[in-house]
């Protein structure tokens, strides 16, 4: 039933207690985790012109950096695994890749602050009405 897992990142300390569920998820099915950050392109609408290349690259390391310690995590762990990067809105990004990919399954965290879920909508609200898969939830506060 879950043979195609998908974990978005941001590299947060969070999302390594995320991904340690959808570890054992994965482990129990033998599923493939699939591991995702997007670069969220909307931050550039309100820089410099003369920053964008900057700031974009540093978004890019980063994104990289979070797939590649979540990656080595899930691998060591003896699991197949699949690494994405992306650039656009992130719940838009999450969903078109659980969509393309066949994902059975979506497990995220769900963080942000008071002002981003009454001004514009949490990613993972945002990912919970229009994924093509079920999607698992942990909270803030959840152990692994």
């Amino acid at each position: 039933m879950y043979d195609r897992i998908l974990v978005p990142t941001d590299g947060s300390d969070h999302a390594a207690v995320v991904a340690a569920h959808a570890a054992e998820i994965a482990a129990t099915r033998e599923a493939t985790v699939h591991i995702l950050s997007v670069v969220d392109d909307r931050a550039f609408l309100v820089l410099d012109d003369d920053r964008v290349e900057a700031v974009r690259d540093d978004l890019q390391a980063n994104a990289h950096n979070a797939v590649d310690e979540l990656a080595t995590e899930t691998l060591d762990l003896g699991l197949e695994v699949e690494t994405a990067i992306d650039t656009g809105n992130p719940a838009e990004c999450i969903v078109d890749y659980a969509d393309g990919h066949e994902i059975d399954l979506i497990v995220m965290g769900t963080s942000g602050d008071e002002y981003e879920r009454n001004v514009v909508g949490s990613v993972s609200q945002r990912v919970v009405r229009q994924a093509p898969a079920p999607v698992l939830t942990v909270g803030p506060d959840v152990e692994p």
